[in-house]
């Protein structure tokens, strides 16, 4: 397996480290991915996104969607009670899962509905009052030696 080195990155910036440990664990996760259930990630807005996860032969009540520690994480359970079919051949696969995806700083979610067996779950980036950016007015220097000769 080949593991990159960040250690330029460490070297060039300040407070990034989160982001080469994430890649760094999402380079190394690639290679035993899960390719159950299938599912799209598509852009619906400047600030909005839909994650498509198809979920056929799962009922609302056997599906979990949570966010825990900026992550989605979408479970299924299968309840088996109650089935005494017998199959001749089996090929759809109903079985239980979780599928984990990592969300990025004030990205929530919006809501998720269950729809002709798909799970749509709808995400927006909400960025606070507080950071976003502002415009600082620039003193002239009349102001400052006003504010000078007050505290003096």
């Amino acid at each position: 397996m080949r593991r990159l080195d960040f250690a330029p990155l460490y070297r060039a910036t300040v407070g990034f480290d989160q982001i080469a440990d994430m890649m760094d664990r999402l380079l190394t996760d690639s290679q035993s991915a899960p390719s159950y259930p299938p599912y799209n990630i598509e852009k619906i807005g400047d600030e909005a996104w839909r994650i498509s996860i198809a979920v056929a032969g799962f009922s609302d009540d056997e599906l979990t969607v949570e966010v825990r520690e900026n992550a989605l994480i979408v479970a299924a359970k299968r309840s088996d009670e109650g089935d005494e079919r017998t199959y001749l051949h089996r090929g759809i696969a109903n079985r239980a899962f979780e599928r984990r995806f990592a969300l990025a700083d004030h990205v929530r979610v919006a809501g998720a509905a269950s729809v002709n067996g798909m799970l749509h779950i709808d995400l927006v980036r909400e960025v606070p009052e507080a950071l976003k950016p502002r415009r600082i007015e620039i003193a002239g220097s009349d102001t400052v030696e006003a504010k000078a000769v007050e505290s003096s």
